[in-house]
C-alpha cells in the first residue's frame, strides 16, 4: 500500500514538472524571444517564429501583441488543451496572464512584438 502511494507521488510530481518549470520566455526560449527594453512597467520583446517552429512550456503576464506578419499557429497549454490562432500584419491581441506553449503551424515565418505589462500597468 506505501509503495503505491509512493508510486502516485513520484507520477503526481512528474506531470507537475511542465507546470511548475514553466518560466519567463525570453529566458526558457532565447531562440524564439529578444528582450528589446524594459523598465519598471513593461518589457518589450521582440518574437520570431520560421515555419513549423514551437517554443519550450513558459509564461507571461499580461500582454499585448503586435504581429508584423500574418500567423497562423496554436497554443498548447499544462492540461494539453490546445487553441488555434491566426491573425494579420498590423493586428493586435491582448492576452491575461498565461501558461502555453506557441507553435508556428504556418508555412512562412512570423514576426511578432509582445508588450509585457508589469506592476501597476498590469492590474
Amino acid at each position: 500500500m506505501r509503495v503505491h502511494l509512493a508510486l502516485y507521488g513520484v507520477l503526481l510530481c512528474i506531470c507537475l514538472v511542465p507546470i511548475v518549470s514553466a518560466q519567463d520566455a525570453a529566458k526558457a526560449d532565447p531562440k524564439h524571444y529578444t528582450v528589446v527594453t524594459e523598465n519598471d512597467q513593461v518589457r518589450i520583446l521582440k518574437v520570431h517564429y520560421g515555419p513549423h517552429e514551437k517554443s519550450v512550456m513558459h509564461s507571461h503576464p499580461v500582454t499585448v501583441a503586435v504581429f508584423l506578419t500574418d500567423a497562423k499557429g496554436q497554443f498548447i497549454y499544462p492540461d494539453g488543451k490546445k487553441e488555434g490562432f491566426s491573425a494579420k500584419a498590423g493586428d493586435s491581441q491582448y492576452s491575461a496572464a498565461a501558461t502555453h506553449l506557441p507553435e508556428n503551424t504556418g508555412e512562412n515565418g512570423m514576426d511578432l512584438i509582445v508588450v509585457e505589462l508589469k506592476g501597476k500597468a498590469a492590474k
